[in-house]
């Protein structure tokens, strides 16, 4: 299964995230990850979806169902361009006296942050694509993980033209990594 990130701008009303999120759910497609949140313009909500999919006919399926939804103004599949995707982690790691210096100095390798101290545990944060949180949460689980929320992956693309004056075109793409 291929992973495509799609930018789906809508208007900003009540049930269009339930809408969308219901759609694919029910055409048995995955939703790795969902986000949604305001945009420049108060009128239109953008959601960053992350979707798993067999072969671009799938997730042709996924765009061409999605645009007949009436809230949905406009679907660009983000994989197609040269675009930044990060995400935000938090992970509440078991950190004792004796380990907690080295917890800091993983930490610090990964430009994360500690932004909670307990007197059993630490919570750190990090930014940055799916591979370097995999990667921070693979040696944080030797001290013990305690728990993680992820945010999913949102992105923009590079350069000056915003998705909403981008063409949604649907031709060969490139999965996400």
């Amino acid at each position: 299964m291929d992973k495509y990130l799609l930018a789906v701008l809508v208007d900003n009303k009540p049930g269009v995230l339930t809408h969308i999120a219901g759609l694919i759910s029910r055409r048995a497609f995955n939703i790795e990850s969902i986000s949604a949140g305001y945009t420049e313009e108060t009128s239109v909500t953008r959601i960053n979806i992350v979707v798993s999919v067999a072969s671009e006919n799938e997730l042709r399926q996924v765009v061409t169902q999605l645009s007949k939804l009436i809230d949905v103004v406009k679907i660009v599949n983000l994989t197609q361009f040269e675009s930044i995707t990060r995400e935000l982690v938090l992970i509440k790691v078991h950190a004792t006296k004796e380990n907690r210096a080295e917890i800091i100095d993983v930490v610090n390798i990964f430009r994360a942050r500690i932004v909670d101290v307990g007197a059993e545990n630490v919570v750190v944060e990090l930014t940055g694509d799916a591979k370097k949180i995999d990667a921070l949460s693979e040696l944080l689980s030797d001290y013990g993980i305690i728990e993680i929320a992820r945010t999913g992956a949102i992105a923009l693309s590079r350069g000056p033209v915003p998705v909403k004056k981008m063409q949604g075109t649907y031709g060969p793409v490139q999965p996400l990594s």
